[in-house]
């Protein structure tokens, strides 16, 4: 598990060398599925680290809606530990 905590620069380094030992990539994210930084990491991995996958790269993020302010309907847009484990396991399982 790798934890950026700074998207710039991004440690490429790092994913890579993440990738290489595990040959598998989900990345997981509170935001939308485009154009963001798991895009970016996926690009990255799929470009400089696609012989050292195993697996299709999965992308967790929250849904593609705008986000809503009640309470009730966040809940349902954003990400949840079921969706983050349903990723894995299928990755892994491949």
């Amino acid at each position: 598990m790798v934890d950026l905590r700074t998207i710039r620069p991004l440690d490429r380094e790092t994913v890579l060398a993440s990738l290489k030992k595990t040959n598998r990539l989900v990345c997981v994210e509170e935001a939308w599925p485009q154009f963001s930084v798991s895009s970016e990491i996926m690009a990255i991995c799929m470009e400089d680290g696609f012989d050292d996958l195993d697996a299709p790269v999965l992308r967790v993020t929250d849904k593609d809606v705008p986000l809503p302010y009640a309470n009730t309907l966040e809940k349902l847009a954003l990400v949840k530990a079921d969706d983050v484990v349903a990723a894995a396991k299928s990755v892994c399982y491949r």
